[in-house]
């Protein structure tokens, strides 16, 4: 664990006008920054425990995606796109005058990644990609198609733990305290009640149960060989 560092908050506008907010972990060495992306429901809270190890060894963006968190939700949820919160990432980077970064992206944020390196390369240095790949099974887009965009809303934070408990079943090493950090990532507090931190018109552009049934298997190929130029994890 390293030092304590403490973020700068950056308010920022998506071309469209969207109101947008990141961090910007700063760092001692002069190291390409990371650019944390999330995964589809999810937001900025994720990397802090990345942020708190490497204790200011390295700086660090993050960004709350259009729709979570404490960005703006936008008013066409049809902008719920990979290519779209892209173009919101080079966005943030601009305002930061960061020309280059490497890229630590979780599911989501390693489909913008693979994009990224596709469109423009010249921004990318490397690539960390974690829970995902060329090939999206159908067993994990209709498990994300069972939870995305249905409310919820727990009494307190110990229903919110038992819920995650057991909608993640293999995490039976962590403690009490690391499930309820989990859970205050994932939910937030509103009129005193646990609920979703995205905005539930996301899954207006995310396939039906019968859709993926039907359909062949995403096949993100095309963008995966794009990260050829770059050194991958």
């Amino acid at each position: 664990m390293g030092a304590q560092v403490s973020p700068r908050d950056v308010h920022f506008r998506s071309a469209d006008g969207l109101a947008l907010y990141g961090r910007d972990y700063p760092a001692e060495s002069n190291s390409t920054p990371l650019l944390c992306l999330c995964g589809l429901t999810r937001n900025m809270r994720d990397f802090e425990p990345l942020a708190q190890w490497l204790g200011g060894s390295r700086r660090l963006i993050m960004m709350d995606y259009r729709g979570r968190g404490r960005s703006a939700y936008a008013e066409d949820s049809a902008t719920y796109r990979p290519d779209v919160e892209l173009a919101d990432a080079l966005s943030l980077l601009d305002q930061l005058d960061i020309s280059q970064v490497s890229v630590i992206g979780t599911s989501r944020g390693g489909i913008i990644a693979m994009l990224m390196a596709a469109k423009y390369p010249h921004r990318l240095k490397s690539v960390l990609l974690n829970d995902v790949g060329p090939v999206i099974e159908k067993a994990s887009l209709l498990r994300i198609a069972s939870y995305l965009g249905k409310a919820v809303s727990f009494g307190n934070w110990g229903e919110a733990v038992a819920a995650l408990k057991e909608n993640n079943p293999g995490f039976d090493t962590l403690s009490d305290d690391q499930w309820m950090d989990f859970a205050k990532r994932v939910f937030i507090q509103k009129d005193r009640r646990i609920t979703n931190d995205y905005d539930l018109r996301l899954a207006e552009t995310f396939p039906g149960v019968a859709d993926i049934a039907k359909s062949d298997v995403p096949d993100l190929w095309a963008f995966f060989d794009a990260l050829t130029s770059f050194p991958v994890t």
